[in-house]
């Protein structure tokens, strides 16, 4: 009976995994497009925000790919699944912070020097076609966590979200700057992701620990 109601089990999550699996495959691959424009037309431009972009989204093909290995190890069955969640949820939660760290940086340095970026209608046309993708891609990958019970795949949709509000700050900074030559709007725009970043961070880390503690207990 245990045989057939674990074999229930699979045969109903393996379509999710499947979902899921290619939702990381979908995310992995538009961040490397994304990253590569973003870097380099805000290094042409001289845009905080805008490099700080693309370095957020090479941070979420680190987070992704992460998950992706861990799916992947379940749909074949070669891993457990609450190590795999616990070592998931530590990339995302490190790579939240280690952007954090990055904005914070160049954001300050730039305010502080008074650097003022170039108008750049590829990073503006790239922030909108971003903020139209990234919402459903997230949500996509929120339900698919929630229905394998996975937080680090709704960890990780929540850094997608973050990807979609970056995309809005950034729409914000390099439209300012272009229409009415606010040079600070970037800089600034760049230092509003920062306390979104921290939180999912310490969330994602906190829940990772907590994991870590329960399976602990189940051990003893």
């Amino acid at each position: 009976m245990q045989a057939e109601a674990d074999s229930s089990m699979m045969d109903t999550r393996a379509p999710l995994l499947s979902r899921a699996i290619h939702l990381e495959q979908a995310t992995i691959a538009w961040n490397v497009i994304e990253a590569v424009v973003a870097v380099g037309a805000g290094i042409a431009a001289g845009s905080i925000a805008l490099v700080g972009f693309g370095l957020d989204s090479i941070i979420e093909v680190i987070a992704a790919s992460a998950l992706y290995v861990r799916l992947r190890a379940e749909a074949q069955g070669r891993e457990e699944n609450e190590a795999a969640e616990r070592r998931a949820l530590r990339v995302v939660a490190v790579t939240f912070f280690v952007l954090a760290a990055y904005v914070a940086f160049e954001a300050a340095t730039a305010l502080l020097q008074r650097e003022a970026p170039e108008a750049s209608p590829v990073g503006i046309g790239l922030s909108v076609f971003s903020l139209a993708v990234m919402p459903g891609l997230a949500f996509a990958k929120l339900r698919a966590g929630r229905a394998l019970g996975s937080a680090a795949l709704v960890a990780d949709s929540k850094e997608t979200f973050a990807c979609a509000w970056l995309s809005f700050t950034l729409l914000l900074g390099l439209g300012a700057n272009a229409l009415f030559g606010w040079w600070w709007a970037d800089p600034v725009a760049a230092l509003a992701m920062i306390p979104f970043l921290v939180r999912e961070g310490r969330e994602a880390w906190e829940e990772a620990e907590g994991e870590e503690g329960d399976g602990d207990e189940g051990d003893g």
